[in-house]
């Protein structure tokens, strides 16, 4: 159901659907959206400020990211879980409204309120933001299903590394991923192409540590000298999902280089990894092939 009002003032669009799967986990997906580059096709990293206002890049089209930014609350049968949005004119507000219908059945409803004209006009366009929210709500399903298996199915991992240098500099090699055949030897080609600033996509050919070759379409929003973040968005057999970034962290001369990375396996290619014998075994046989 779709319902669209709007006065001098106020523009409100109302979407509503029901969901396969339990409130509280619908509502963790909504709430910590750490999680929804993982789970959410579209959606290639989030972050939110001191103020609790929300930006989003996400993608749209095969090359071009939005970046949107939005306030939210997600309230689940009449109590707020994550908040009360702070009025803003010109700013994207989303209200989650989450309510059980039975144990394994969820109704949920967005509504997304933009009160405007105001400074807040300046951070993003509302069109921009509806349209990357409709494809998020298109999603829930889907994400839902995903983060009830994540145990099973998603691999997290960390790899710190400590680099003598400015972070300036370690922040540039790592940017400058068209020169990466030059420079990683497992990295045999590279088509990169970057529509604008710190916005890239490339098609990259590696060969994974058992020597086996693999093609994979990323993108990657690049934060000057704090972060890069990257999304592969055409993937291994195994995967349907794998995400992660670089922070720099400078500290004492050196740059602490983070590479948090996650990985989300196809359920049918758990038993396709055999022979490899145990659970184990599976999550460090895809942990080599990721750190590759």
């Amino acid at each position: 159901m779709s319902i669209m009002s709007s006065s001098a003032r106020t523009d409100v669009a109302l979407r509503e659907r029901e969901i396969d799967g339990p409130a509280a986990i619908v509502a963790e997906l909504l709430t910590d959206v750490a999680l929804w580059p993982q789970f959410i096709p579209s959606v290639v990293h989030t972050e939110r400020d001191a103020d609790g206002r929300l930006t989003v890049w996400s993608l749209a089209g095969e090359d071009r990211v939005r970046k949107w930014q939005i306030r939210q609350t997600v309230t689940v049968g009449g109590n707020a879980t994550d908040g009360e949005p702070t009025p803003e004119p010109g700013a994207v507000t989303v209200e989650w409204r989450i309510a059980s219908l039975a144990a394994e059945r969820t109704r949920v409803e967005m509504r997304v309120v933009r009160t405007g004209p105001g400074a807040a006009d300046e951070e993003t366009d509302p069109a921009e933001a509806q349209e990357g929210l409709d494809v998020l709500f298109g999603s829930l399903d889907e994400a839902t299903r995903a983060r009830a298996e994540l145990p099973r199915l998603v691999l997290s991992f960390e790899d710190p590394l400590f680099v003598a240098g400015r972070a300036e500099d370690a922040y540039q090699m790592l940017y400058e991923a068209d020169k990466w055949p030059e420079r990683i030897e497992h990295v045999r080609r590279l088509e990169m192409i970057e529509p604008e600033p710190g916005i890239q996509f490339f098609d990259m050919e590696t060969t994974t540590p058992d020597g086996a070759a693999h093609t994979t379409r990323s993108v990657r929003v690049c934060l000057p000298h704090r972060l890069i973040v990257y999304k592969q968005i055409k993937l291994p057999v195994l995967l349907d999902a794998h995400t992660g970034h670089w922070r720099f962290s400078p500290t004492g001369g050196w740059v602490v280089r983070a590479a948090p990375d996650a990985g989300t396996v196809q359920p049918p290619c758990l038993q396709g990894l055999a022979p490899v014998p145990t659970g184990g075994d599976h999550r460090r046989y895809l942990r080599r092939v990721l750190s590759a």
